[in-house]
């Protein structure tokens, strides 16, 4: 499904002694994604994870690398996988001058659905998270937990085979937090490829079927939560991260 291979990031900055230098965020990056799986991605700030779903999402490109959907390049045909991916920022960006609806319907229009299409595949989709009830109110009405469950469901609007979650569950409440964890296993069951970036590992161990653990821009270890725990001798998976990365960075 997905294949990230040989993956380098370098951006141009000035050294200590104020000379033109390169830094490198992302250094040799390699590992593949299976249909239908939740893949998380973990690592302290600064170890390249923001990077990596920037190139993911071709929002950047690579150094050096390639990245392959299903065998296309994202280099040689990014609109045919874009139409194939969907994402679910860090931070909320709707429309705060328009409603619920009025949100989801334009969203299906930058995807080219068709009218028919566009109003049941929004009233599928608000249904399916409970919030047809809101779909004339403003969204700036909503609550921290809807607008989430808003952002998500807008990713999912042209039926992608894979979903990018930054940071899904970020400052929710413990409740509404399970609530999307709920709703992200549903979308796995469905046959939607999952990656995940996250500040909780709690939420990583409980979610992902694999987790790629980065530091200082290169890969650290990559297994399921169960071998990563069986293979370090340690109770949890937060125990797991903070041995595989600098604990003074983690911790921040």
């Amino acid at each position: 499904m997905i294949d990230v291979e040989h993956l380098v990031k370098r951006f141009p900055h000035k050294d200590k002694n104020g000379k033109d230098s390169w830094k490198t965020a992302v250094n040799d990056l390699s590992f593949s994604v299976g249909r239908g799986e939740i893949f998380g991605l973990l690592g302290p700030n600064g170890a390249g994870k923001t990077t990596t779903i920037r190139m993911m999402t071709m929002q950047t490109q690579p150094t050096a690398g390639r990245i392959l959907y299903d065998g296309l390049d994202t280099a040689k045909e990014p609109q045919a996988i874009k139409s194939c991916i969907g994402v679910v920022p860090q931070h909320i960006n709707f429309d705060q001058d328009l409603t619920v609806g009025e949100n989801m319907e334009l969203h299906a229009r930058l995807h080219h659905l068709g009218k028919k299409e566009r109003q049941e595949r929004v009233a599928e989709l608000l249904d399916y998270v409970e919030l047809g009830d809101v779909v004339h109110d403003g969204v700036r009405r909503l609550s921290g937990g809807m607008k989430r469950r808003l952002l998500i469901i807008r990713a999912l609007i042209h039926r992608p085979k894979i979903l990018f979650l930054d940071e899904p569950t970020v400052a929710l409440d413990p409740q509404v937090r399970r609530r999307i964890w709920e709703l992200v296993r549903h979308m796995a069951d469905q046959g939607v490829t999952v990656f995940l970036t996250t500040h909780y590992i709690e939420e990583a161990e409980a979610l992902c079927n694999r987790v790629a653990i980065l530091n200082k821009g290169k890969l650290v270890d990559l297994d399921s939560p169960q071998h990563l725990r069986e293979k370090t001798n340690l109770p949890n998976l937060e125990e797991v991260f903070l041995a595989m990365t600098d604990k003074k960075e983690a911790r921040r």
